[in-house]
């Protein structure tokens, strides 16, 4: 709602209201607490983790809850899932459903053990074309913990 008219954020609340539509943290609080039955609907891919939101073209949101059998034999989670959930988040976003990641820049920000609620939001900040430049964050509470940068392109019309 906010981004194609000017909106302020009392309106769109105003305008959740009647519709009884939960606001983001209190989605997330849900989700995270294990209170959710619901699932978001019609999405191409497999999602590492669970979706919270999405904005088809936009942005989306996840969460993935860390288990004991994602630890390295140091007690971290080991990197490839905190990828996983980027890029499975990344292709969401796209709304495509075919793609391929063509560049992927990542950092692995701070190591995180067992029993961690990873909160991702993957991020469209331009398209070109059939390509998408893509942001994905995720953070432990407030800690970014691992980032990454894709380019995508969506090759639907090749296949």
């Amino acid at each position: 709602m906010l981004g194609h008219k000017r909106w302020s954020h009392e309106s769109v609340k105003e305008a959740r209201a009647p519709e009884a539509v939960p606001e983001l943290r209190e989605r997330i609080r849900v989700m995270a607490t294990g209170q959710s039955q619901e699932a978001v609907e019609h999405v191409p891919y497999e999602v590492v983790g669970e979706l919270i939101d999405v904005t088809e073209g936009q942005q989306a949101l996840s969460m993935l809850r860390t288990t004991s059998d994602m630890e390295d034999r140091f007690g971290y989670v080991e990197p490839q899932y905190l990828y996983a959930q980027a890029n499975s988040l990344a292709k969401v976003v796209m709304g495509t459903t075919v793609c391929s990641a063509e560049v992927g820049n990542i950092k692995y920000k701070n190591p995180v053990g067992a029993g961690t609620n990873l909160v991702a939001k993957a991020e469209i900040v331009r398209r070109r074309g059939n390509k998408f430049f893509i942001w994905v964050i995720i953070r432990d509470k407030i800690k970014e913990v691992f980032r990454a940068k894709f380019i995508m392109e969506s090759v639907e019309n090749r296949v």
